[in-house]
């Protein structure tokens, strides 16, 4: 009997520790899925135009687009763009609580051609998605 009792109360730790760690690991998560993240020549009627990995700098801009799924709460993002592995502009973002949130930012381009990306970011600055691309 004392060994069956023992067993049983090294499982109902095991168990307790396994909540505990599981607990920790999904307050990690982002409390979203990310369905699509492009970049992209336009927005319109909340759906990306021209989504691409080349983009001509006679454009302008572009526009960095998110959908998110099975959105768990309110939840603050970052779109974070870069060229050549600078950071150019930081835009927060707030995706809302439902089953689908569609969202973007745009970045002009100014005179800046080669490797961009954009990364979509916690407000902790844990990197979610990078999307690279180029301007020729």
């Amino acid at each position: 009997m004392k060994k069956v009792l023992n067993v049983i109360a090294a499982l109902s730790v095991m168990v307790l520790l396994g909540i505990t760690v599981n607990s920790a690991f999904a307050q990690d998560a982002p409390g979203f899925t990310v369905a699509r993240m492009v970049v992209c020549e336009d927005v319109a009627d909340r759906e990306p135009v021209g989504a691409g990995e080349t983009f001509p700098l006679s454009l302008g801009a572009v526009y960095g687009y998110l959908e998110a799924k099975d959105i768990d709460a309110d939840t603050e993002i970052r779109f974070v763009w870069m060229h050549n592995d600078i950071q150019t502009a930081v835009v927060p973002l707030t995706i809302r609580k439902g089953n689908r949130w569609r969202t973007y930012s745009s970045k002009k381009l100014g005179n800046r051609t080669g490797a961009w990306k954009v990364e979509l970011q916690d407000t902790e600055g844990t990197v979610l998605k990078t999307v690279a691309f180029t301007v020729e």
